[in-house]
């Protein structure tokens, strides 16, 4: 299948690489020329622009950073609307607020493109190695189109979640109960470190009980080894948490616990630390107490 693919970041990469090893021809843009080289060295095709690939492209995925900029891709100058057809998928896999999404799909739709919304949870290691979590919104036939020959090959679970933006609902809902778990688990080993108990001890007695959790395993160990190499940056947890803080204040869900961390995220950025992995959450108790986790 023919697939077009714009937004060759962190995640769009390994996505395409992916589908490239699913026998699918993808043709792919991004502003980045060397992000396009990366991906055309691997087998896909590039486009001059979002238009030519959707010109190209019955079927069109975007992997962008936040709402503006999949806006601009679909809708601008040069963007999807102005080289697709009527029956053409729109599958957005970016990260954005779900009225957005909303707003989009209703562009699309005037053109009788059929967008859903299917962002990811899994960070880079499951982009590279095709296991990402993928939560689905739109018309549940489009869905079952897309779901086996196309998601599946970048995923290893595509889950259904209801009318367009229902995806990016779950995608935030998923962000929040990581942060918040990150932030506990910084603040249960500085609690330990400040006891005098080793914290590596801790995290191995506690892994297997009901605190046990996959972020722990995966974040755990790099607050051990100050290892804040991003797999996911503060600056995106900070996108997302914008979004799921602005989506609860418009549908009035209380979110006291977010906004606490979004706090935490906030003085991080402002310390340099924006680029660091969203488990440099760390730092801040370290800058708290004057002590070392690991």
């Amino acid at each position: 299948m023919k697939l077009g693919f714009i937004g060759l970041g962190i995640m769009g990469k390994p996505m395409v690489r992916n589908l490239l090893k699913a026998g699918h021809e993808v043709v792919v843009f991004d502003i980045m020329q060397e992000n396009v080289a990366a991906v055309v060295a691997d087998g896909a095709k590039a486009g001059t622009s979002a238009k030519d690939v959707a010109a190209q492209c019955r079927t069109i995925i975007t992997m962008l950073p936040n709402s503006p900029h999949v806006k601009a891709v679909v809708c601008g100058e040069n963007g999807i609307s102005e080289g697709a057809e009527e029956g053409d998928i729109l599958i957005d896999m970016s990260s954005i607020a779900p009225l957005v999404s909303q707003e989009i799909g209703a562009e699309c739709e005037k053109l009788g493109v059929k967008m859903i919304d299917a962002p990811v949870s899994g960070g880079e290691p499951k982009a590279i190695d095709g296991t990402l979590s993928i939560m689905v919104g739109g018309d549940e036939a489009v869905f079952d189109r897309v779901k086996e020959d196309i998601l599946l090959k970048m995923g290893a679970s595509a889950v259904y979640c209801g009318g367009l933006g229902a995806g990016n609902t779950t995608k935030l809902s998923n962000q929040v109960i990581v942060a918040l778990n990150i932030a506990a688990l910084a603040e249960a080993l500085m609690l330990a470190a400040k006891a005098k108990v080793d914290p590596a001890l801790v995290l191995q007695a506690i892994q297997g009980g009901l605190a046990g959790s996959t972020v722990m395993n995966a974040k755990g160990p790099m607050m051990l080894a100050h290892n804040y190499i991003p797999g996911f940056k503060v600056d995106l947890h900070i996108k997302d948490l914008t979004n799921a803080l602005e989506t609860a204040h418009k549908v009035g869900a209380p979110v006291p616990l977010t906004a606490a961390v979004m706090e935490m995220l906030q003085t991080l950025h402002a310390d340099g630390c924006g680029q660091d992995d969203h488990s440099a959450l760390a730092k801040f108790y370290e800058k708290l107490t004057g002590t070392q986790i690991g």
